[in-house]
């Protein structure tokens, strides 16, 4: 069955249902330029009756000390991180190449005599990519080691603001959980979990209907892909979708 006809099935079995909670289906997938969707399995869904970004905002507004930013040269070294990283891997995937090329070209070499007229230019061939192997290898080994340097101070660096961050969270937000509880009470409304499957799909949510902010986080090499999407639920079924153009790319220590 397709994901479509999975989705129409889920919402029309709700449909029949004249009274209750409301089913909420929620979809998790990535589009890679190029690419057909990505479909994100095992993320974690949350619905909260309340926006949790306005408190995290509201406590953040009356702390007592500023949050300690980020500052543009950590947020720099991960992008060298990031580009070393790509770089080092490119030179990799060149290096497989050419090396399944040589395995290629000396089978063929095997296949012939040295008397045989395609010997000798399949021969030159061979020498010239076996040349280009071992300074692929070389540029390869350079990348590789220049991208271990660069992710180990962008590592330490990183870890020093993370260490102040954490520190002025943990007084600003002392007080968050129970902020939250007073909201959800106030609401009337519960917060609701699901996980998504393997097909990105998470068809677990049965709630009260009311306005929810369906929540989630999705960890990248070096960011996060966080979502935060305020949803009215009626008395029909809901489909929300969560995708790259309703994400916030957020910065990972």
């Amino acid at each position: 069955m397709t994901r479509s006809k999975l989705l129409s099935a889920i919402l029309g079995t709700a449909l029949l249902t004249a009274c209750g909670p409301t089913q909420v289906v929620v979809t998790a997938e990535l589009t890679d330029q190029g690419a057909e969707a990505r479909a994100l399995g095992d993320l974690e869904i949350r619905m909260f009756p309340y926006d949790r970004d306005a408190i995290f905002d509201s406590l953040t507004a009356s702390a007592s000390q500023p949050e300690p930013a980020i500052p543009d040269s950590v947020l720099d070294a991960q992008n060298q991180v990031a580009a070393a990283q790509q770089s080092w891997r490119d030179m990799d995937a060149r290096w497989g190449v050419l090396r399944d090329t040589l395995q290629t070209l000396s089978e063929e070499l095997e296949d012939l005599s040295r008397a045989q007229a395609a010997y000798r230019p399949l021969f030159r061939e061979f020498g010239n990519k076996e040349n280009e192997l071992a300074d692929v290898e070389r540029q390869r080994d350079a990348a590789f080691e220049n991208f271990t340097s660069l992710q180990s101070a962008s590592m330490d660096a990183a870890d020093q603001v993370r260490a102040l961050r954490d520190q002025w969270a943990d007084d600003a937000f002392a007080d968050v959980a129970l902020v939250m509880s007073l909201h959800e009470r106030e609401s009337g409304l519960s917060v609701a979990y699901d996980t998504t499957d393997a097909s990105g799909l998470a068809d677990g949510f049965a709630v009260k209907a009311g306005d929810y902010w369906v929540n989630a986080r999705y960890e990248l090499p070096y960011t996060e892909l966080y979502w935060n999407v305020p949803v009215t639920v009626g008395a029909e079924p809901a489909q929300i979708r969560l995708t790259e153009a309703n994400a916030t790319v957020r910065p990972k220590l």
